[in-house]
């Protein structure tokens, strides 16, 4: 026969707790609201400080583009003499703790690190029985009668507690199975905690306040540049806005914080592989401040916001990076060919359509508004049509440019501009030597006259013997030829060469 204790509450069923129940959650609440960082907990004959996000004095966040951030979290504590435990608490769920550090801005002599512990083990109604087996708890039965809830309270020791099938034991019997509609335990284990803690063994001269700074790399922080570059309808200069989006996934959230960004590949080992990251669409915004001050640091390019801003945890944060206005842009067409053209004859029929590219080339310059290394980013293109409204024309992807370097944006192909290619003679003239020639036709039905920039890749060596334009040889596999087209009009390049393989 089970020992039990009956208790009739109101005719509600859950709307009131056990006495039991009201204590512990008052002792929680009490724990909770005790000042941080201000209080020392005994725990045999070592003390205990705790440090929350209230004790931050100073935050600073340095944000890498490989999914990685650098955190330096500076606190104000009262701390004892003697060897204690620090508590750190609010830090990133993220954390990498093998790079945890810590040291005292006030005494760094003064305070030594003993051991420092990072405790994962999180409050969860799994965890939480587990950590009570060999100890008792109150197991709680709802039972309605005569339109009345009561309340039976089950005294039971916990024994064990695999694979989430609990055995108990209540008063002489050992019972499996039983069922509860919640259980009370009376506090937390001291192994436990309801968010990821930092734990240092300090060792300290003297006693009283004293400001530390933790600092600590975490994964599931990202960066990223994008871009808006705004056409004038002459298509002869443009106006650039840059903006930097802001990942963070790292568990926490960082107030006030000093953001720093760093450009460029730091070689980080076994690095955590990353997330996609969301990109929030760009779009052309009013001018404002470039808020970001550049330098060099190492081989990177560091980014300093000059004012504090908050990153909220699971948040996509954008910020204005630089702007330009008014500078001159050159735009550009051009085809490309295939390898494989020069290696075998081609059965005749309907001739080949290259597609005509448009780009669009500026220079990083300070002549130009700019002259500031750009991040690696998304550049996205935009006009206005005849009534004034911002229309999307293209977009291409930049890697890191350094300052006076030229940006070239493959942003789309050409729909006035048409190149066919047929081949006009193949010729073997022995095992290892080719001859061929071929007509590329460029009709431009624009009612200006364009060049057109003809890149043909010629693998091994090669000779052209004739050609209707003038060629250049930008490599040892390539020819390039400039071609005018007029408007409304046709051109039409026609050459010969031979390949030795």
């Amino acid at each position: 026969m089970l020992t039990q204790r009956l208790r009739f509450t109101a005719a509600r069923p859950g709307t009131r707790l056990t006495l039991a129940l009201l204590m512990f959650t008052f002792a929680s609440v009490l724990r909770a609201t005790q000042p941080p960082g201000q209080t020392e907990e005994r725990q045999g004959q070592r003390a205990t400080v705790t440090a929350t996000i209230d004790d931050q004095k100073d935050v600073a966040v340095t944000v890498y583009n490989q999914n990685l951030g650098l955190i330096r979290d500076v606190r104000r504590l009262q701390l004892p003499a003697g060897d204690f435990d620090l508590r750190f608490m609010d830090i990133a769920a993220k954390v990498n703790p093998a790079t945890v550090h810590i040291v005292s801005q006030t005494a760094p002599h003064d305070l030594d690190v003993l051991e420092q512990n990072y405790e994962y083990d999180l409050l969860s109604p799994d965890k939480l029985l587990s950590k009570y087996v060999g100890r008792d708890v109150a197991l709680v039965q709802f039972h309605n009668e005569n339109n009345s809830t009561h309340e039976v309270d089950i005294k039971a020791t916990l024994l064990a507690d695999n694979d989430n099938q609990p055995v108990w034991k209540v008063g002489d019997q050992i019972v499996t199975g039983i069922g509860r509609d919640r259980i009370i335990f009376p506090d937390v284990p001291a192994n436990l905690y309801s968010k990821p803690t930092l734990i240092w063994l300090l060792s300290n001269r003297h006693a009283g306040g004293e400001t530390v700074e933790a600092s600590y790399l975490t994964n599931e922080m990202n960066w990223s540049a994008d871009y808006v570059l705004t056409l004038a309808n002459t298509q002869k200069t443009a106006d650039l806005n840059g903006w930097v989006t802001v990942l963070n996934n790292s568990g926490t959230e960082f107030r006030n914080a000093l953001l720093q960004l760093v450009a460029g590949a730091v070689n980080v080992v076994q690095a955590a592989r990353s997330r996609p990251m969301y990109k929030a669409a760009a779009v052309p915004a009013p001018s404002s401040e470039a808020q970001f001050v550049q330098e060099n640091i190492s081989e990177y390019h560091l980014y300093t916001l000059d004012r504090r801003t908050t990153l909220q945890d699971n948040e996509s944060k954008q910020i204005s990076l630089l702007e330009a206005a008014n500078f001159p842009v050159e735009e550009h067409y051009e085809v490309n060919g295939q390898s494989y053209y020069y290696q075998q004859e081609i059965a005749p029929g309907e001739p080949a359509k290259d597609p005509v590219e448009v780009h669009l080339k500026f220079k990083n310059s300070q002549a130009n508004s700019l002259g500031m290394p750009l991040p690696a980013g998304t550049v996205r293109v935009y006009q206005s049509d005849s009534k004034g409204r911002m229309q999307f024309v293209g977009e291409d992807h930049i890697d890191h440019t350094p300052k006076d370097e030229t940006l070239d944006l493959h942003i789309g192909n050409a729909f006035d501009i048409v190149e066919e290619r047929k081949q006009t003679d193949f010729q073997r003239i022995d095992r290892h030597t080719t001859e061929t020639a071929f007509e590329l036709r460029l009709r431009n039905h624009k009612s200006d006259g364009v060049t057109v920039e003809v890149n043909e890749p010629i693998g091994g060596d090669w000779t052209i013997l004739e050609s209707s334009f003038k060629y250049e040889k930008t490599s040892a596999s390539s020819a390039r030829f400039m071609v005018p087209v007029p408007a409304d009009g046709e051109a039409v390049l026609t050459y010969r060469v031979r390949v030795k393989s």
